[in-house]
């Protein structure tokens, strides 16, 4: 059998995926919008072969946890019914930043997998099927299959919930700078939280609101309008957070350091300089700027102490294959 290695982008949401209406497909109980990122990123290989007499996998260069080895195995398993095939597999995936963190290593990591494996299972599959099959490992992985800025269609079945580009990388110079302030795992995943969603009070009001505010999100992506669009996307997030702070069990993933940056988003934009927050299910948090003021907000987190890596990606480019091997 052969191998094959796929590089896939971890991706911003500028309006969130929170909730989901079917957990065995892992169906969002709305569509979302979301940038594909330059430098944060996950490379695979896959080696289907009978040498392997079980599944191999190893990331970062160590094993993984037996719950998420098993969420690997099983995208192997569906990739082996795709392809009418039983043979075992290699698998060895590296992120180029801290995994399980809230930086959607997830959404990267599976989308990796989905071209790697299905194209070493002698697999063609097209974009479309791609995002679904990646959807079904990770929700946000789907996201990470098309490049530049991208929509994840509110479907009611697994055939109509995938991601589509909308913009290409090049339609609009914006930066997303990542301020990493924890590498610690987050305790509670992201998909164990979402089973919980239901359980806020104001998660009724948050889905009656999201087809409009994604409509308005896409509107502003095309008129480049970023003051309008920095202020919806860091309501968006706060709105993301404030379900999750009122689900039953609380999700608190904002550590000081989230919250000082949060904080000085605001006063910096009195200061003259246009930037604003985004953050994922997690820690560390995603500054959204002009690239003309790019490296000002770099300066400015050099600053903080706490800030112990910046990221700086422009918009990316999706899933795609690579000729170099991991082994």
């Amino acid at each position: 059998m052969s191998k094959a290695t796929a590089i896939a982008p971890s991706n911003i949401a500028f309006t969130k995926y929170w909730g989901r209406k079917d957990e065995m497909l892992r169906l969002p109980e709305n569509g979302s919008i979301s940038m594909s990122l330059s430098d944060l990123l996950t490379t695979t290989t896959v080696e289907f072969s009978p040498d392997y007499k079980q599944d191999e996998v190893t990331v970062d260069g160590g094993g993984l946890e037996e719950d998420e080895a098993q969420r690997v195995i099983k995208h192997l398993d569906r990739v082996r019914n795709l392809a009418g095939i039983d043979t075992r597999a290699k698998v060895v995936s590296e992120n180029n930043f801290p995994s399980g963190t809230g930086l959607s290593s997830s959404a990267s990591g599976f989308a990796a997998l989905t071209l790697a494996a299905s194209k070493a299972a002698g697999l063609d599959l097209s974009e479309k099927d791609l995002s679904i099959l990646a959807r079904q490992g990770s929700g946000s992985a789907c996201r990470s299959v098309p490049g530049g800025f991208v929509e994840w269609l509110d479907g009611d079945t697994s055939e109509t919930s995938y991601a589509v580009q909308i913009f290409p990388p090049n339609h609009w110079d914006i930066i997303d700078i990542v301020a990493v302030v924890s590498e610690n795992k987050k305790e509670v995943s992201t998909s164990v939280g979402q089973q919980s969603a239901q359980s806020s009070p104001f998660m009724e009001v948050r889905l009656s609101r999201m087809r409009e505010k994604n409509e308005r999100i896409k509107n502003l992506i095309a008129d480049k309008n970023f003051e309008e669009f920095g202020q919806l996307i860091e309501a968006e997030a706060l709105e993301l957070h404030s379900i999750m702070l009122t689900q039953r069990p609380a999700l608190i993933y904002w550590t000081p350091g989230t919250l000082q940056i949060m904080k000085l988003a605001s006063h910096w934009r009195t200061k003259g300089i246009p930037v604003y927050f985004t953050i994922n299910t997690g820690q560390d948090i995603h500054l959204i700027c002009g690239a003309e003021n790019a490296t000002q907000v770099q300066a400015k987190l050099k600053e903080l102490d706490f800030v112990k890596d910046i990221i700086v990606n422009t918009p990316g480019e999706g899933a795609r294959l690579s000729p170099n091997h991991l082994f």
